[in-house]
């Protein structure tokens, strides 16, 4: 039996709620630890769960910034230089990337505060996180101001110019998800991991 559904008009409903709307139901979501740099060389680092991969040819990815007064670091930092690291979370690393979600002062460098490895990326200048098995070195391609409202965002778009990928968690190419450990957001605190999985072969057509 079809059950009737709750109809919700966006331009009648807080955007506090749409927001709840939008974390709840869009699940499980990807986190993008991103981490960026100052002009005055003031290493930055912090999570995103409005993220994903947008295409391969070339590879490019995206994560969305919400708005903030004054800007936060990481959208000012990716507007002044131009480049970012995409760090992927997993188990072993998800208190530390916790521990960088507060909002801290602008200035703060989040590496000292995770207790996480800063480490020399090859192409772009900020650093990428060690104890991540993988990390994008990215190049904005173009960002995109959505909504300059309290609860609008900024899209973030950029080519992956280099990746650089623990030997034991990606091989040929694939990567063995029960190597490698996602962690993804879910909604208020919760995270999920992505241990349960199960298969379905696509249609031929």
């Amino acid at each position: 039996m079809v059950r009737e559904k709750l109809v919700v008009e966006p331009q009648d409903t807080a955007a506090q709620n749409i927001y709840k709307l939008l974390i709840g139901c869009i699940v499980p979501r990807p986190i993008a630890f991103v981490s960026t740099v100052s002009p005055a060389g003031v290493n930055n680092l912090a999570p995103f769960s409005f993220f994903n991969a947008v295409c391969a040819e070339p590879p490019v990815v995206s994560f969305a910034c919400g708005v903030r007064a004054p800007e936060k670091d990481t959208l000012a930092n990716v507007r002044a230089t131009g480049e970012f690291v995409v760090n992927i979370v997993t188990e072993e690393i998800a208190e530390h990337m916790n521990l960088t979600s507060g909002e801290y002062p602008a200035g703060v460098d989040e590496f000292q505060i995770s207790g996480l490895t800063a480490v020399a990326s090859g192409l772009v200048k900020p650093p990428r996180v060690l104890e991540s098995p993988v990390n994008m070195e990215c190049r904005v391609l173009q960002i995109i101001d959505v909504s300059k409202r309290p609860s609008g965002g900024s899209l973030v778009i950029g080519e992956v110019v280099r990746f650089h990928l623990d030997s034991e968690v990606v091989q040929h190419f694939k990567a063995d998800w029960d190597r490698l450990r996602a962690v993804g957001r879910m909604g208020g605190n919760e995270y999920t991991r992505t241990r349960d999985r199960f298969s379905m072969i696509r249609p031929v057509v």
